[in-house]
């Protein structure tokens, strides 16, 4: 399918849902809220939004306000300190892995709305977080353990989905921000350091149309730590950045339709991000005749640029069962672009440029609730739609130049049904299944099976079963990088991974007073894997390597999280004990012994009323973790030794200052205060070509911000 066929199908199926959107406006829609609900509404994994007390599924929630408090800009800034989610930055691409329950970005969805949002290596998973910014978000919603018969594919440790504001209590809402930060003890006015600016103007034209748009720069200019930069001419090593910099522009819009019988919203996202890496070796290029040099170095530019199209539409058919469609059109690509910089003319020779990886991605989401009238049965069906295709690979920049990049397509088609039984007034079941049948793979069934009881007003009991799926990526089935040096090839003969998790939750909700209230939730966790893919030895001589089903992983714990709330005090402390076990059968050996990790988070928030002011702390302790390393002993024999990375804390502080009612907000803050940037470890091997790295980057050091906002509401 080409792409441009996969854009007229967007169009035309966005302006056909438009149309019979519109005339369903006779209908009336049944409102499944009670007004006397106090929580938070939250619609991930629901059948209908619902409180976050009613619902089957557990949720977490952070809120627009505990994002301003934190001063969070992209999505890895808000969750730096969540319990059992790492965060851990790549230094040499720019972009920031992150990992659920041991398992990395590969396992877990990133949706914004419901929709799974497309980078440059897949559609929802893999996403670089770091490149999604929060200035038009409402809340985040995190759902942990398998999610595939609500999210599909790769739903494996959990979701992360972002809601976005859609409307607006006042005519005119104008916000603008700037914000400068330190990168370590790194700072000059455009140079170095972190230089962020937004602004977001939105209207609401009548009572039923709103719309808003939004512009957000980040200017990273990178961590030089002991490095001088692009403009160092001497071959000492020292040329160059530790951390790349990078220049993010994001561009916003909203248009929304809301009645009292149908809902509509159009949404579109664009993205822009330049990385720079300047070689670290200089070529003198010497002149033994005129006793000169003309150094040069070789340098390479990342360019991403994503586009995202979202057309929703919620309303009610037959007098009875309510709807949610979405569509979507998304498209990532990342460019690349090679040359010789001359640092006597700063000039460019020698140019190579090309498109190094992209996605595109039409995609199409359905819900039918509330199918049958019953007071104690709410029934869901739905249906998605993934239309696939990409080029490119990690590994797809080292093949010799001529050879052609063909366009893969990955399709799915998707249909799943849950139902919501209320038993009895204190007890509900939720099982459901889901059915996927793709181009490339059998069809996939996976099932869940979730269960609440209440007992008293206070207590809560929630047990979820869950099974998701995680599909062969791009590079796994389609890598071909094969020279005289090297042979790694992916396998289209791939399967599916197998994944499922069981959780327990058990949660106490205690008020002691008007101003002294506590929620704790003790839960037990399991996750498993069957099928992982690894990357083997299918050859000694010439040695070949090839992607296979063959490895399996597991995970148990438990984890509790308290929340305290006393007058102006607000704390978040939660404590986790996970242990995890891979059973490598693609090594020569195997272990499967569990190894476990200790996490400690507390959130911590004090507001003084009477200066308009929040004082907030953010700490984290990840203990020691332990991996099994393949190693050769002394004897001369592989065996596997325990490899370990080193224990460390994170700690943040943020200070918010309101001024004339809110109109305008100071908050001035410090990251990473422990002064973090890396800690030893002994938890890799080496590869063919290098050496077992013996630290892990983790941060550049403690920095320092202040930002200025500014808001009018008319």
């Amino acid at each position: 399918m080409q792409l441009s066929f996969k854009k007229t199908i967007f169009f035309a199926l966005l302006a056909t849902l438009f149309c019979e959107s519109l005339s369903s406006q006779n209908e009336q829609v049944r409102d499944t809220l009670q007004p006397e609900q106090l929580e938070e509404v939250v619609v991930t994994g629901q059948i209908n939004p619902q409180a976050v007390n009613k619902s089957v599924v557990e949720v977490k929630v952070i809120s627009r306000r505990d994002i301003e408090r934190q001063a969070a800009n992209t999505l890895a800034d808000v969750l730096n300190t969540t319990l059992n989610l790492n965060i851990t930055p790549n230094t040499g691409t720019g972009k920031s892995g992150v990992s659920l329950f041991g398992l990395d970005s590969q396992y877990f969805k990133v949706l914004i709305d419901n929709i799974p949002v497309i980078n440059e290596e897949g559609v929802g998973n893999n996403i670089d977080l770091t490149l999604i910014n929060l200035d038009d978000i409402e809340r985040i919603e995190i759902v942990e353990g398998a999610m595939g018969v609500q999210y599909g594919a790769n739903a494996v440790s959990g979701i992360i989905n972002i809601i976005t504001k859609k409307s607006s209590r006042n005519d005119w809402h104008i916000t603008a921000y700037v914000q400068e930060e330190t990168v370590g003890d790194e700072y000059e006015w455009f140079d170095k350091g972190r230089h962020i600016q937004s602004v977001k103007v939105g209207h609401n034209f009548s009572e039923k149309f709103y719309a808003n748009a939004a512009y957000f720069r980040n200017d990273f200019g990178g961590f030089f730590n002991d490095r001088k930069g692009e403009d160092w001419p001497f071959d000492d090593g020292l040329r160059g950045h530790e951390w790349l910099p990078k220049t993010q522009q994001n561009v916003k819009s909203l248009l929304s339709y809301e009645s009292s019988n149908i809902s509509l919203f159009y949404r579109f996202d664009y993205l822009h991000e330049n990385i720079e890496r300047y070689g670290q070796n200089v070529d003198l290029n010497p002149n033994p005749s005129t006793g000169t040099t003309n150094p040069s170095a070789r340098d390479e530019m990342y360019t991403n640029n994503r586009f995202y199209h979202h057309l929703n539409a919620t309303g009610l058919v037959f007098n009875q069962v309510n709807f949610n469609v979405s569509l979507s059109y998304q498209e990532q690509t990342k460019d690349l672009e090679r040359y010789t910089y001359r640092f006597r003319t700063g000039t460019k020779e020698s140019v190579e440029s090309g498109e190094y990886q992209s996605r595109s991605a039409f995609f199409s989401r359905g819900t039918f609730s509330n199918l049958f009238r019953s007071e104690k049965v709410a029934v869901q069906a739905g249906y998605e739609l993934t239309l696939e295709e990409g080029t490119g690979s990690a590994a797809a920049i080292t093949i010799a130049a001529g050879d052609s990049e063909e366009r893969q397509q990955l399709d799915f088609y998707d249909f799943f049904t849950s139902t919501e039984w209320q038993v009895t007034p204190r007890f509900s079941l939720r099982p459901g299944l889901r059915v996927s049948t793709s181009n490339l793979f059998a069809p996939q069934y996976v099932g869940s099976l979730s269960a609440k009881q209440t007992v008293g007003e206070d207590w809560e009991f929630r047990a979820v079963l869950g099974a998701a799926n995680r599909t062969p990526s791009y590079q796994e089935l389609f890598t071909y990088f094969v020279d005289v040096n090297h042979d790694v090839q992916g396998n289209p003969n791939l399967v599916p991974e197998k994944g499922v998790s069981t959780f327990l939750h058990i949660k106490k909700n205690s008020t002691f007073s008007d101003t002294f209230r506590m929620k704790n939730k003790l839960s037990f966790n399991y996750l498993g894997l069957e099928d992982r893919i690894e990357l083997i030895v299918v050859n000694q001589t010439p040695l070949a390597f090839q992607y296979n089903n063959i490895d399996q992983y597991r995970a148990i714990g438990s984890f509790l999280e308290n929340e305290i709330y006393y007058e102006n005090f607000k704390a978040n402390i939660g404590v986790s004990l996970q242990g995890i076990s891979k059973v490598l059968n693609s090594d020569t050996q195997s272990n499967d012994d569990f190894l476990f990790n200790v996490q400690l988070n507390s959130n911590l928030a004090y507001t003084v009323p009477k200066w308009q002011t929040t004082f907030s702390l953010y700490y984290k302790y990840i203990g020691r973790q332990q991996q099994f390393v393949e190693r050769t002993n002394e004897a001369g024999d592989q065996e596997f030794q325990r490899g370990e990375t080193e224990a460390y804390s994170w700690l943040d502080a943020t200070i918010n200052k309101r001024f004339i009612d809110g109109a305008f907000v100071a908050s001035i803050g410090a990251r990473n205060l422990f002064d973090i940037t890396e800690v030893n470890t002994t938890a890799f091997q080496g590869g063919a070509h290098n050496a077992a790295p013996t630290q892990t980057p983790l941060g550049y050091g403690r920095s320092y911000f202040i930002r200025l906002t500014y808001n009018l509401n008319l």
